[in-house]
């Protein structure tokens, strides 16, 4: 899948590039090619882990998992992250190893806080399969909804202009120059503008969660983005 960053839906970009970049988050962690599991695997190994996180049948009821990938999904967390934990650092270093040509150190901060639902300064277990779940199996409304969280950086219930350049800052620093030689550094604020032309539908200076959902469902290439990964485990 390649980004193209002269196309206008500047919202679709951004939408597209936190599933896509999720996906291959999820890739390193060993978490798409699920096995099955033995039957006497029965609950979570919890007897060298920090953190210990809720049983199953907890989790299944909050996520739309089964019991066998949520189990195959604790694996390949736990032989990644032992502790049962991964702070913003450890993050950091997971995500920027597949963009070596730029920076991906912001974004990888700005999707972390979109994980880190309690803010203590860590992901949990709890907090990556309840965010997988919603980004792979959710409806529409949900996957928007947590698109929404991510661009709304300090949790107001608005994205600004500020918040939006941003995003897209950090996603221009990631994706690097070399990659896109030909984008003018202007680029990030025109995307901007083209936005909240688009999103804003009253003109007050800043996107609601219900401007930017009833926005995306308008949108035929954002509605298939939705759907793109929703099979792959």
């Amino acid at each position: 899948m390649s980004v193209r960053w002269e196309t206008e839906g500047l919202q679709t970009v951004g939408i597209v590039c936190l599933v896509f970049m999720f996906l291959k988050l999820m890739h390193l962690l060993g978490l798409i090619d699920i096995t099955e599991t033995d039957s006497s695997d029965s609950d979570l190994e919890l007897s060298t882990v920090r953190h210990q996180p809720e049983g199953l049948e907890q989790l299944q009821a909050q996520t739309k998992f089964t019991r066998k990938e949520l189990q195959s999904l604790y694996r390949g967390f736990k032989n990644e992250c032992p502790s049962g934990l991964v702070d913003e650092e450890t993050f950091k270093s997971i995500y920027s190893q597949f963009f070596p040509q730029g920076d991906a150190t912001t974004y990888a901060h700005f999707l972390f806080n979109a994980f880190d639902i309690d803010r203590n300064g860590s992901i949990r277990f709890e907090d990556f399969v309840i965010g997988l779940s919603v980004l792979l199996r959710g409806s529409v409304t949900e996957k928007l909804n947590w698109a929404f969280n991510l661009y709304d950086i300090n949790k107001d219930g608005y994205i600004t202009k500020e918040e939006m350049l941003a995003i897209m800052k950090s996603i221009y620093d990631m994706m690097g120059r070399y990659t896109y030689p030909s984008v003018r550094d202007d680029a990030p604020f025109e995307h901007v503008e083209k936005f909240f032309q688009k999103m804003d539908r009253n003109r007050d200076g800043v996107v609601t969660i219900d401007e930017f959902i009833e926005t995306c469902q308008k949108d035929e290439n954002i509605m298939s983005s939705m759907q793109l990964f929703e099979n792959v485990i």
